[in-house]
């Protein structure tokens, strides 16, 4: 398998499916594209018609999006859980994950990710803090009600936890004030030693996007 990935200091929607396959120890390929390059948009075109990463190439079959590609993985490794076995539990995820999917928009606008970025009390909106606010409290709520015998909102990694680390290291680079539980699950995510190779990873590269660097 191949994924093809944005910039991982910014790409928070390329973080998610990397993550979950590197954490659960699915072989694949990597292909970044650096964006907003004068390339970027061909190379991009040449994987989807839909322009945009991340993409995720197996054999024949091309998946973007990032939640259409874990409920691929999902389905195509059934022996990793990538989802909780419980249908009560994976229900539960499975809404989680989707309001980070397509919710969560004053957040990602003013507290955009950038991993090496160190911006304490900035992009505060009243509405960034409201979504900051529902994200603890998914946080909390997991944690206390699915997550017995882990570390993690549904004690071991999943689905979930790949889509809420881009908003873990926002967490960090923007000095969000954090509940105990939250902070926990914070340095839960950061502990992975693939979000770890993540977060270095980012460190090194050379671009710097403007659009994503505004208080800098």
């Amino acid at each position: 398998m191949k994924l093809v990935i944005g910039n991982k200091n910014y790409s928070s929607w390329s973080l998610r499916p990397w993550l979950l396959l590197r954490a659960n120890n699915i072989p694949f390929e990597e292909e970044r594209i650096p964006l907003y390059q004068l390339d970027t948009k061909p190379r991009i075109l040449g994987y989807s018609a839909a322009g945009k990463v991340p993409i995720l190439v197996d054999g024949d079959v091309t998946i973007w999006d990032s939640l259409a590609i874990a409920e691929y993985l999902a389905e195509r490794f059934p022996d990793r859980e990538l989802w909780p076995n419980d249908a009560k539990r994976r229900a539960r995820a499975r809404s989680v994950t989707a309001e980070m999917h397509s919710g969560f928009t004053a957040m990602r606008s003013a507290m955009s990710m950038n991993c090496r970025g160190s911006f304490p009390g900035k992009g505060a909106t009243p509405e960034a803090m409201a979504d900051v606010a529902r994200v603890i409290a998914i946080w909390e709520d997991c944690r206390a009600n699915f997550a017995e015998g882990g570390e993690f909102l549904f004690g071991k990694f999943s689905i979930a936890d790949a889509f809420y680390a881009p908003v873990a290291t926002r967490f960090m680079t923007y000095g969000v004030p954090l509940s105990k539980v939250a902070q926990r699950y914070v340095d839960s995510i950061h502990a992975l030693p693939a979000m770890r190779e993540w977060v270095a990873a980012s460190r090194a590269e050379a671009e710097v996007i403007e659009a994503y660097e505004i208080y800098r």
